[in-house]
């Protein structure tokens, strides 16, 4: 399957694949590496929230700010 297949298929049908790929990853016993940049970007959000320096807002600013 390549990005042309993928392209035809509905957005149920999408969605569907994808649920069913998340499933099978889920069972696997097997750890995934995380790169480094990844990890370090969590770390930086984890600290924030342990210093109380993380902001949030509601789903609703984030879609009113992603219109602008």
């Amino acid at each position: 399957m390549n990005i042309a297949d993928i392209k035809k298929m509905s957005k149920t049908e999408r969605l569907q694949t994808m649920e069913a790929l998340w499933d099978s990853l889920l069972y696997e016993n097997e750890e995934i590496d995380i790169p480094k940049w990844h990890k370090k970007i969590l770390d930086e959000r984890k600290s924030k929230i342990s210093n109380g320096k993380a902001k949030f807002i509601s789903l609703a600013e984030l879609k009113a700010s992603r219109k602008q």
